[in-house]
Formats: C-alpha cells, sequence, structure tokens
C-alpha cells in the first residue's frame, strides 16, 4: 500500500478514551494531531465529574472534546441537563455521541439514545453535532431489523432539529461485512459520516474478552485476517492489517465519507503512537506486521 493510502484512511481520525484516562491524554498529547476528535465513555464506575474532568482535558490540549451521553445511565432529566450543562461551561458541546448503555434495566426514564433525543435538551444547549452508534454485525441483543428501524428514526429526529448526524460503528475484525454495511447505508440514502471502530494496539487476551463482551464474531479464520493467532494470546495486536484492507476497500463514490475510530483498549498512549507511525509500517503477505521503524506492536498471523 502507498503512503498516500494510510494517511488517507487516517485523515481526521478519533479515538476514546475513559474519564479516567486523563493523564494517558497528557502524556499522549504531543503525538496526536490538533482538533482530534477525542471522544469521553460515560462507563459505570466514573463519576460525573470524572468525565467532565476529561473532557477539560481534551479541550485543554486543543482537541475536540466529544462526551458520551449513556441513556440508560441517566437517573433523571435533571441529571441529563446537570451533565449537559457542566459540559456547556467548559466548551464541550459542540459534539456528542448518544447511546443506549449497557444496563439492560434503565436507572431512569430514558430507555434508549432516541429517547434523549426527543427531549430536546441537546439542541437547546447548543449541540450542533450528534454521533450514533452503528453495528455492521449486528448486536448481540437486538435484531437487525429494529437496529434499522432506530438508526433511521435517531437519523431522522436529528435532521428534523437540525443537527447533523455521524455514526460510529462498534469495532470488527473482519473488513468485508463493514464495507458492505456503510455502502448498504448508502443505498439507503443515509450520507452521514461514518467512523469506523478500530481497536487500538492491545494485548490478545484482552482485546477477546472485549470481543466477547461487545459480541463482535472473533472466529479464528477471522482474527488470522486481522492479524494475530488464537494459538498467541500472550502476543500484541493492532489494526495494522485491518486499516490496510480498508484503505484498499474504500471508495468514496460507493461510501461517502468514512473516517476511523479508535478504541484505546490498550491505553491512550500506545494508540496514538501507533497512529503516528503507521504510515512507516509494512504489511507483508500473510497478513502479520512488520515495523521498519522498530515500534510495530502487532505480532506475527500464524
Amino acid at each position: 500500500m502507498q503512503n498516500d493510502q494510510r494517511h488517507h484512511v487516517l485523515d481526521g481520525f478519533s479515538l476514546e478514551m475513559t474519564g479516567r484516562d486523563a493523564a494517558g491524554l497528557d502524556e499522549a498529547a504531543a503525538l496526536l494531531p490538533a482538533g482530534t476528535r477525542v471522544n469521553i465513555a460515560y462507563l459505570a464506575g466514573e463519576t460525573m465529574q470524572e468525565r467532565i474532568d476529561a473532557a477539560a482535558a481534551a479541550r485543554r490540549h486543543g482537541f475536540a472534546a466529544v462526551p458520551h451521553i449513556a441513556a440508560r445511565r441517566m437517573r433523571s432529566p435533571a441529571e441529563l441537563r446537570e451533565f449537559i450543562a457542566a459540559l456547556g461551561e467548559i466548551e464541550a458541546l459542540d459534539e456528542v455521541f448518544v447511546v443506549g448503555g449497557d444496563p439492560t434495566t434503565p436507572a431512569g426514564r430514558y430507555h434508549d439514545s432516541l429517547s434523549v433525543l426527543r427531549s430536546g435538551m441537546l439542541q437547546e444547549a447548543g449541540v450542533r453535532r450528534v454521533s450514533l452508534a452503528g453495528y455492521p454485525e449486528g448486536h448481540p441483543h437486538i435484531a437487525v431489523h429494529a437496529l434499522a428501524e432506530a438508526l433511521h428514526a435517531k437519523l431522522a429526529l436529528l435532521t428534523e432539529q437540525g443537527l447533523v448526524p455521524a455514526v460510529i460503528t462498534q469495532f470488527a475484525f473482519d473488513v468485508q461485512p463493514v464495507l458492505g454495511w456503510i455502502g448498504g447505508l448508502r443505498q439507503q440514502g443515509i450520507e452521514a459520516q461514518v467512523r469506523v471502530g478500530v481497536p487500538g494496539p492491545v494485548g490478545i487476551k484482552r482485546l477477546l474478552s472485549y470481543a466477547r463482551r461487545f459480541g463482535v464474531a472473533s472466529s479464528a479464520g477471522i482474527t488470522r485476517k486481522y492479524g494475530f493467532s488464537l494459538a498467541n494470546l500472550m502476543g500484541t495486536a493492532g489494526p495494522d492489517a485491518f486499516l490496510s484492507a480498508l484503505a484498499e476497500g474504500l471508495d468514496s463514490a460507493v461510501h461517502g465519507d468514512v473516517r476511523t475510530h479508535f478504541y484505546t483498549f490498550g491505553g491512550v498512549q500506545a494508540t496514538s503512537a501507533w497512529a503516528r507511525d503507521f504510515a512507516t509500517r509494512t504489511i507483508p503477505s500473510g497478513g502479520g506486521t512488520r515495523s521498519e521503524t522498530g515500534t510495530g506492536t502487532t505480532s506475527a498471523a500464524g
């Protein structure tokens, strides 16, 4: 692959961190392009103040903070309003990511992301862009047709509210289902920007634990295609082969505006360094990754 293709697939990439990763972002800041979108996850066990502080750290370094709002974790409209107001005070409300969230039982009245959008609080607070979750390989607990209907409803509502939509996908190990899913969106007239979720470099055992948690397919054939072997769980996996295949398969006439979104399972600094160095790496035939600079992080496929 030519380096310009590598640069293209990383143009305007975003990454995701938790509320407790502010120190990691401080260490990684010099590795990231100015204005990088930094998503702040809304996880159980983290306080609202930790999420606010993480968003403030992103703003302090000149990045675009994209706070997450997890509908089923919100206990009340008052809590949602408080969170939105606090984000506004640190100028971290230009874009938010709204998702249903992991709990099966809502903590309050918001049963899904659509109910948060219908509250009208986002546009009232001055939010301009809203990202939504996309599932190219489906969701372990939601039927495919239900996912499609919900996404259509949310995109239609955002358009009606005058907000700019985008979609961030769950991570996958196989490029083809992702490309097919994006192509299907375009055929349905959905032109919103799509950010393809990709795990940053991380230990294979940890990566597979996240895959099981999120219902991501991880068969032996797919994992070899991604660039690691199930026989060597002590190694580290990075998305070199996946992103190379994504760059090869993308066609702007078919897929429209597509960017990359990194899940920093292995740490913000490791992902930031990997993204900086990606253009210098070589993908040999056979699927493994070799580093020309000595900073490669992906173990060879078995």
